[in-house]
């Protein structure tokens, strides 16, 4: 078997409306909607990096610990987008009280990155990643 990309990653929400809010509103993509709650693009580009990314790891991350805090929801998966300016999505997220875990961080590989957890589990990043930029 040969994987060549990435055909589809999304959540499966048990409240469709939080949901609606932060992708279409706060992130600004655009969605068909279909068969009731069930929105659904072919308009945004491919992931850059599919991983595996160690629980551990991500709550150093997060929290500089390698044990995720037992008051903040376990994500089950990660999730990130490039924009334009991390500073101004990082105030705007907020400003529609979404906690963030960390703000505007530059992580030890160079990439900046505010994280939340999203309405349904999913370890959120808004980043600028400089190396993925570098080649558009």
């Amino acid at each position: 078997m040969k994987v060549l990309f990435i055909a589809g990653f999304g959540p499966i929400s048990a409240e469709p409306e939080e949901s609606r809010r932060l992708y279409e509103d706060v992130l600004g993509i655009q969605f068909k909607l279909e068969d009731g709650d069930y929105r659904h693009t072919e308009e945004l580009k491919g992931s850059n990096t599919f991983a595996v990314w160690p629980l551990a790891q991500a709550a150093e991350s997060c929290f500089g610990t390698a044990e995720w805090p037992a008051g903040v929801a376990r994500p089950q998966a990660w999730l990130e987008f490039d924009v334009d300016d991390v500073e101004d999505a990082s105030r705007e997220l907020e400003s529609r009280g979404y906690k963030l875990l960390v703000s505007n961080r530059t992580e030890p590989w160079g990439q900046v990155v505010s994280r939340l957890i999203s309405p349904e589990g999913l370890l959120i990043g808004v980043t600028m990643t400089p190396w993925m930029r570098e080649k558009t």
